[in-house]
């Protein structure tokens, strides 16, 4: 996260600062939270929606096929979970209000940039395909990328200010002007580089009066990191005669600091001197404070080069905390994401905001009973051995999870489900047959296994989840949001049969007509209409089971195949679907194209189905005035009659056992022209 302001700062010494490169044949380390987010920000992309993952996992693979055109070898490093000793807490809460304000804005039809809920599994199932080495750090990454980078003696890519700090041999690339997009050729060959910039840490301090690279982390710590935010430290800052700058506070601060660190010789001299700015009650506190925070920009202990090498690595806080082997090495291969480290070590969770309806509970509330599954199987993680399930201590049940509550935050506490013996020790759940734990994921999702048995391997946990959404009372969901869903997932099926078919094959033409109807569908001429909210708010709900879902599907060392986030669900297309749906067009229009789809299309319907209530299949009410409305026509309405019956038949074939519903469905909503 680092050092806010430093970043604009030193870009704004491009000239001084920053060496010109032409990056090729080298090893990269990528910071890859950096990355992911700079991916999601900086494409185009429609947030609005829930995540288009896969226009976005289209622009990861472009990023890496350009660095392969240029033989540069990237090792991505993503952050693991939050720091054991909780010393970011307060700023971990600071940057989730921040996101809440942003998804707020962007669901009244404002600016911000909130991540998708999944974006950071695309993220790792592209990198997966591609083959491209990653690792999962135990916490943090940072320390761990620059001890990683200086082994190798290659450069980091980030966007993170902290590198500016790090000692770094190979030196540190921002994303920012790291030129991907723009592939330059070798003069007189046919190979190429991608332009980028080096920043100079030699440069940096050479340009305040040759300063001592050991002051920079003091530096940090002063300037206001993501470890320290004391009042004390506002008080010296006040005190201290610092040099005025006329950019605003940030660039005062930062560049004031760095003069006046420049007039000592190392860390402890400056220290003393910040001290006397400060009452002598507590200075001993502050000092031992300050010490521990500049401890953070020393090298890692961790050496991920052992994981590129041998597949594991060594963590001394893991190791510490006495975690089962397993998952500290599910966790290196990021088959176990942060969540379940925060949950297995901290007991406590945040749950990350989407671009929801603000006025309603937080769209995480309807996978609550998930989590508390996945904390129980948790829970004895921490008594291995000498501690029985009948007398593990009450709190120990407690897991707070910090939550959104209207356009603000709340920790909340919930209570870990406690399961049956055989299932209740972390230590043990790689040892249960693959049938006792697909039982157990089924059992969490509320679904008899009967179900899934027409499903195709890749879809039967997203259909096993949204028959989990279906039956929760917190959904509001109508028939079009589940006939749309049903309708994005069938993306990947469709180009399975494109891929696999000869091209004589008439089931190819079918599905590749279908695809482009998709697609079209996904991408209207017209600008994009306001968003629904009610609409978006479900998809929500929905993202949030699968998620958790995923989650739990990977605890139980995947029960159920992993589904490709890439292709199942499209926010954008959804929602349009939705809209759709709810106007003019049929699911059966679209699916007669492909036999194929359509049938599988009714194997997912009728799946779901069973475990929706009743009343997603009702027509709607209707109100006083649209019966009025429609009297008014019955004149006109009756002159036309054979037309209107020739209409008919195209929403209701006799022959398909769906087309009553999908009429009553749009009758509902016929006089709704603003949707």
């Amino acid at each position: 996260m680092g050092i806010r302001g430093l970043m604009s700062f030193v870009e704004d010494y491009s000239n001084e600062f920053f060496t010109d490169l032409k990056l090729r044949d080298t090893k990269i380390i990528i910071d890859g939270y950096s990355l992911f987010h700079r991916l999601c920000f900086n494409s185009n992309l429609e947030l609005r929606y829930g995540g288009d993952y896969d226009s976005f996992a289209n622009v990861v693979q472009k990023f890496f096929e350009s660095l392969f055109a240029c033989h540069i070898c990237p090792y991505v490093v993503l952050d693991g979970g939050c720091d054991i000793s909780d010393k970011k807490l307060t700023t971990l809460k600071d940057r989730a209000r921040e996101k809440i304000h942003a998804a707020h804005s962007l669901s009244v039809g404002g600016g911000g940039n909130v991540c998708p809920l999944l974006i950071r599994e695309v993220f790792i199932q592209v990198l997966i395909r591609l083959k491209v080495c990653f690792v999962q750090s135990f916490s943090e990454a940072d320390r761990d990328i620059m001890t990683l980078a200086n082994h190798w003696n290659c450069p980091v890519l980030s966007s993170d200010s902290d590198f500016c700090i790090f000692d770094l041999k190979g030196g540190f690339c921002p994303l920012n002007s790291f030129q991907w997009g723009n592939l330059n050729t070798v003069k007189n060959t046919q190979d190429y580089y991608i332009p980028a910039k080096c920043f100079s840490l030699d440069a940096f301090c050479h340009y305040f009066s040759n300063m001592n690279k050991a002051l920079l982390p003091l530096f940090a710590v002063l300037c206001g990191n993501d470890h320290v935010n004391l009042p004390t430290i506002e008080t010296f800052l006040s005190k201290a005669r610092l040099s005025l700058s006329s950019k605003g506070r940030r660039y005062h601060r930062v560049l004031g600091l760095l003069n006046w660190l420049s007039h000592f010789n190392d860390p402890a001299e400056a220290l003393d001197n910040v001290l006397k700015y400060l009452p002598k009650k507590g200075r001993e506190d502050v000092k031992e404070l300050l010490y521990c925070s500049m401890e953070e920009y020393q090298p890692s202990q961790v050496k991920l080069q052992d994981f590129f090498q041998y597949g594991t690595y060594v963590c001394p806080d893991a190791l510490n905390l006495g975690l089962p082997e397993w998952v500290l090495v599910a966790l290196a291969k990021g088959q176990l994401p942060p969540f379940i480290s925060d949950a297995l070590v901290l007991q406590r969770t945040f749950l990350h905001t989407q671009v929801e309806n603000m006025q309603r509970p937080n769209a995480h509330r309807i996978a609550q009973p998930i989590r508390q599954i996945i904390y129980g199987l948790l829970l004895n993680a921490s008594y291995p051995q000498n501690i029985s399930q009948n007398t593990v201590p009450s709190q120990s049940l407690i897991f707070k999870e910090v939550e959104r509550i209207s356009t603000n935050i709340k920790t909340s506490v919930v209570y870990a489900k406690q399961l049956l013996k055989d299932h209740s020790d972390s230590r043990k759940l790689t040892e249960l047959p693959l049938a006792r734990r697909q039982i157990l994921l089924l059992e969490a999702l509320k679904v008899n296994h009967v179900v899934l048995e027409s499903i195709p391997a890749l879809l039967k946990l997203p259909i096993a989840v949204t028959c989990y959404w279906l039956q929760s009372t917190e959904a509001k969901a109508k028939l079009h949001h589940l006939q749309a869903l049903l309708l994005g997932m069938l993306m990947e099926p469709l180009h399975a049969i494109i891929n696999c078919s000869g091209e004589e094959d008439p089931q190819e033409g079918g599905a590749k007509t279908l695809c482009e109807e998709l697609q079209r569908v996904k991408a209207p001429t017209r600008p994009s209409a306001r968003l629904d909210l009610d609409t978006a708010h479900v998809f929500c709900q929905w993202q949030c089971c699968l998620q958790m879902g995923f989650y739990l599907n990977q605890l139980l060392s995947t029960p159920l195949p992993e589904p490709d986030l890439t292709q199942l669900y499209s926010g954008t297309l959804v929602h349009r679907l939705c809209q759709q749906l709810l106007a003019s067009t049929s699911a059966e229009s679209l699916l007669n194209m492909c036999p194929k789809a359509k049938q599988l299309y009714e194997n997912l319907f009728n799946a779901t189905r069973q475990y929706a209530p009743a009343e997603l299949f009702l027509p709607k009410p209707q109100s006083n005035s649209k019966k009025r409305r429609q009297k008014k026509k019955a004149a006109s309405q009756s002159k036309n009659k054979v037309e209107t019956t020739s209409d008919t038949r195209h929403w209701y074939d006799r022959s398909n056992r769906f087309g009553v519903l999908m009429v009553e469905s749009l009758e509902e909503h016929t006089e709704t022209p603003e949707t």
